[in-house]
């Protein structure tokens, strides 16, 4: 196996992380009632058919299979990516292990459940950010790691 590739470790913690706080949050929680745990921090049971922010969750059901494509597609992509990553490549290979184990647990709630397990909930006052899950918040580290190492690249670059 390519050294990389020893990553896919982390999806595989994030997907059990993930799923295992979806079934607690899904067994302790009323739905659409907030628990406060802090001032600005809420658990609160929540159901997303549709992406980020609630994208497409209005429609009438095809978004699911769109949404659960492009989960295949980008974590297939990104493993053979991490395939061909060079040893001392580490954070691109934590980034993208973050992001194909968060899209792997959304993935199993879309297609089982038919939604996304949301329950957490951050507000200031009366204004809520939208509530997230924990592989969206694997799948934005995992983001911002490709970006840092994109960033690193480019000043490499310029230095040579």
């Amino acid at each position: 196996m390519h050294k990389p590739l020893r990553w896919l470790w982390l999806a595989a913690l994030v997907i059990a992380l993930d799923l295992v706080t979806k079934a607690m949050a899904s067994a302790w929680l009323t739905y659409g009632q907030p628990v406060e745990v802090l001032p600005v921090f809420n658990l609160t049971l929540l159901h997303n058919t549709g992406a980020a922010f609630s994208f497409l969750a209005g429609h009438d059901g095809w978004q699911r299979w769109f949404f659960a494509a492009i989960a295949v597609g980008a974590s297939v992509g990104m493993a053979v990516w991490m395939s061909r990553l060079k040893r001392h490549e580490v954070l691109l290979a934590v980034a993208l292990a973050l992001i194909i184990g968060g899209a792997l647990g959304n993935l199993y709630d879309r297609l089982v459940l038919g939604y996304v397990v949301d329950f957490l909930s951050f507000h200031w006052g009366a204004y809520y950010f939208p509530a997230f899950n924990l592989a969206d918040v694997a799948i934005t580290l995992g983001a911002f790691g490709l970006i840092w190492e994109s960033l690193r690249d480019v000043r490499r670059h310029k230095k040579s």
